[in-house]
């Protein structure tokens, strides 16, 4: 660190108190007369040492007082304001040291010029210098940009991101979006960001289905700001959609009502649902684990995987064809309430209270399951949800399903995933997992598969190119290796209870109260390399999260996988003859 790191005007913005200890990690500076200091500003100042370089310490502003000097008492303010009481307003920052070069730790000293660092000084106060690869996540207060270091994001020396904060006020998933756009559109992957994916579950609204629309509201402004970034001002231009079919149409339209162009429906056939051993995964509440009958669940999954074989559609079991999952759930119950066949589908030591406990479960789900799992449709139909073969984003939309089914759809889905990176045996491409709502299918209390895979990614994805994006509004109760193996922590908007909870401990007494008041779009991000975390704000987006903000989306991607195949084909109820592409 050079001596253009001391770069401020004149005097500085102040001068280090001596009547506060000054610490080599945390100090005062009292604010010149005509000048200010704000909260997260970057400052630096010089320790001078007897036969040794000058010591540098840098630092970011984490409180702001203000007092009168000369006043005793409380009432003495108001004699102050009208002059007859002597008295002056003194500011002073608390300043919590960020770099100290070289690293010989001493307290800056009582007197000693304090400057705002600015242009090359600031970006190696926030260590900006050392990342070779550096990812735009938004402005600082100062308007200049923040960066995210991508080693700790990609797997290279870290991964994964864990962001928190109160529902429709946080901003989670628009700082999710925002960060994969500025991944993928920001040059640090290189060459192998055309390969890189990323998969999103879309649980509320139909707000990400029009992440390759261009936001109409966008403004010169906005533009302005995503090219102070290095960015320019557009939509994903790969995405890909699917949805689940509409309950009770045999055709198997996408259940969306405001996209009804490029989008596919997901769904598994009765021979896959088998085959792959996914009865699990219809008991995917964390309080199914706790229960005995998980036994008989693994049990029938083994049964079902050895003797189902696919017929037309549906499948057959000892010569019994079932053509719906209604009609495998009714057969199932039936050899499970049949002396002579019970054995064989849950095994011999197990009690008929717990088979009975089993089979409500399973009767249960046949409402929420019904159109997720299909011997009605064509096998060859296009119906999987797989990353390697689908756009640069896949968003799947789960808004329509009740929670049983989300998770099925979430838990088969992931762990396919998974399963394919662990085949291919390499990180590269990489594939990003954005998923809300954390807490819900990775509790910290409790067991179900969906924990036990998202378990996996937190703790093996990073070698295997799986990074794990998760928002959730309680990082409290999310279990506790998932955000312990999260390089990279986000908060927004926190509420009062969340925010004194151990796991913010990361962030300093003012950044927890300010949490509680922080706008859609400020983020307190903090990185394994800083500190402190830092305050940014992150733009508007530039792709529609709305139909009524959405442009004419790029027509390549207007067609569903299916209409790919069959040009003649129409995917979505509603679609008028002019979108039929000849």
């Amino acid at each position: 660190m050079t001596d253009d790191l001391l770069d401020g005007p004149g005097d500085g913005v102040g001068r280090v108190l001596g009547t506060a200890d000054a610490t080599p990690l945390t100090f005062w500076t009292a604010v010149a007369p005509g000048s200010y200091l704000q909260l997260d500003d970057v400052v630096v100042t010089r320790r001078e040492l007897p036969d040794r370089e000058p010591v540098t310490i840098a630092g970011v502003v984490t409180q702001v007082r203000a007092r009168h000097e000369g006043a005793q008492f409380d009432s003495d303010v108001f004699a102050i304001a009208d002059g007859t009481l002597p008295a002056q307003v003194q500011e002073a920052a608390e300043v919590t040291t960020t770099r100290v070069d070289p690293e010989f730790y001493v307290p800056p000293t009582p007197g000693a010029v304090v400057h705002r660092a600015e242009g090359d000084a600031r970006a190696r106060a926030l260590h900006f210098d050392r990342m070779e690869r550096r990812i735009p996540m938004g402005m600082g207060r100062d308007g200049v940009p923040v960066y995210l270091n991508a080693d700790f994001l990609d797997g290279t020396r870290g991964a994964h991101v864990s962001i928190s904060g109160i529902s429709g006020v946080a901003t989670k998933t628009s700082f999710a979006t925002f960060l994969l756009y500025s991944v993928f559109r920001s040059g640090v992957l290189g060459g192998d960001a055309v390969n890189a994916k990323a998969l999103i579950f879309n649980v509320k609204g139909e707000d990400l289905l029009f992440l390759d629309h261009p936001n109409t509201r966008l403004d010169d402004a906005t533009r302005a700001g995503y090219a102070k970034l290095g960015l320019d001002a557009g939509a994903f231009p790969d995405v890909r959609v699917h949805a689940p079919p509409r309950v009770g149409d045999s055709s198997g339209t996408p259940d969306v009502s405001s996209r009804l162009t490029g989008v596919d429906s997901f769904y598994w056939t009765l021979s896959e649902f088998c085959a792959d051993r996914l009865l699990p995964y219809v008991f995917a509440d964390a309080d199914d684990e706790r229960q005995q009958y998980t036994m008989v669940v693994h049990s029938v999954a083994a049964h079902l995987a050895r003797y189902a074989q696919p017929a037309d559609g549906g499948v057959s079991i000892d010569g019994v064809r079932l053509g719906s999952y209604a009609d495998l759930v009714d057969h199932i119950v039936e050899q499970l309430n049949d002396d002579e066949t019970r054995g064989d589908w849950a095994g011999s030591a197990v009690g008929l209270g717990t088979v009975n406990a089993f089979a409500r479960r399973l009767i249960g789900s046949k409402k929420d399951l019904g159109r997720l799992i299909r011997g009605d449709l064509a096998t060859r139909r296009p119906h999987s949800i797989n990353t390697a073969e689908s756009a640069q984003v896949t968003v799947v939309d789960l808004h329509n399903l009740p929670d049983r089914a989300q998770r099925f759809v979430v838990g088969v889905t992931l762990k396919s995933e998974f399963e394919r990176k662990e085949k291919a045996g390499t990180a590269k491409p990489l594939l990003f997992v954005v998923l809300d709502e954390l807490n819900k299918y990775a509790p910290r209390e409790g067991s179900s598969p969906i924990k036990e895979v998202l378990l996996d990614i937190a703790e093996r994805g990073r070698s295997l190119g799986v990074i794990l994006v998760g928002a959730q509004q309680t990082a409290s109760e999310v279990e506790r290796r998932i955000v312990t193996n999260s390089a990279i922590r986000v908060v927004g908007r926190l509420d009062p209870a969340e925010a004194s909870r151990p796991e913010y401990g990361f962030l300093p007494p003012a950044q927890r109260q300010r949490a509680l008041l922080a706008k859609p779009g400020t983020m307190f991000v903090n990185q394994p390399d800083i500190p402190v975390p830092l305050c940014l704000e992150f733009p508007f987006p530039a792709w529609a999260t709305r139909v009524s903000e959405a442009g004419r989306a790029p027509s390549e991607t207007l067609r569903s996988i299916t209409q790919a195949a069959d040009p003649f084909a129409v995917v979505g109820s509603g679609t008028s003859d002019d979108d039929i592409p000849f």
